[in-house]
């Protein structure tokens, strides 16, 4: 594939990319729980950890865990849940809750493959991926996965037809992204293939209009998946 290095097209140029993708932020000061059983979360019963320069462990994690009854284990829970949408988002998928469980994840992916250019929002191909990779150690499921990728696929021809969009990296994306969904519907159940055949089909006509290999790519991928005979 020979993909022009544009970083970005003329009628796109305002759109904003995020950098610092492979930047790690510093990890948050660790504070452990003091060895003594706790039966609530109230705050008054934590502890400060004695030696705050030392990083703790999933097995300092795990014993501090074992001190807790179970409403203190609730009531940490609970605390968990609330404290954020993606933890709520994650509790929801590992243990099947209602009704748009993927909801959360296409609003993540939506949001970093095809801004608001209007709101002067950035593109993130990698806080677009991440979503999928928290999806998959919440659930892991064939069909949320198959969704997903399909999705993250849809919203990135989305944008470029909207305004051109012509990042190299943003199509070396799509193209991978186009493969692995291929990969998910190939080993579901044949009943549930047809709808996202159907969707993979129209997105290498689609990519058509974006240039730069892309739709040649893509057929590679789906002819080499022999797909076109499970449609008949």
């Amino acid at each position: 594939m020979s993909l022009k290095a544009n970083s970005l097209h003329e009628t796109c140029s305002s759109c904003p990319v995020e950098e610092g993708d492979h930047q790690a932020s510093l990890p948050p000061e660790v504070v452990y729980l003091e060895e003594r059983s706790v039966s609530s979360n109230n705050p008054e019963e934590l502890i400060v950890a004695k030696d705050k320069g030392v990083s703790a462990t999933w097995i300092d994690v795990k014993k501090s865990l074992l001190t807790f009854d179970r409403a203190g284990l609730y009531g940490l829970l609970q605390d968990l849940y609330a404290a954020n949408i993606e933890n709520r988002a994650f509790f929801h998928a590992r243990l099947g809750l209602g009704s748009d469980k993927l909801g959360p994840y296409k609003a993540a992916i939506s949001r970093w493959l095809n801004p608001d250019l209007m709101k002067g929002q950035a593109v993130s191909v990698s806080k677009a991926k991440k979503a999928i990779a928290d999806y998959r150690k919440a659930s892991a499921r064939p069909e949320g996965l198959a969704e997903l990728s399909t999705f993250f696929c849809e919203e990135a021809c989305s944008f470029v037809e909207s305004c051109s969009f012509q990042d190299e990296k943003y199509l070396v994306a799509l193209i991978r992204m186009y493969g692995q969904s291929v990969q998910l519907v190939a080993n579901l159940p044949p009943a549930e293939r047809r709808p996202y055949l159907e969707r993979l089909s129209k997105l290498r006509v689609r990519s058509k209009h974006v240039g730069y290999d892309v739709q040649d790519e893509l057929n590679t991928i789906w002819y080499d998946a022999d797909f076109d005979e499970r449609l008949e």
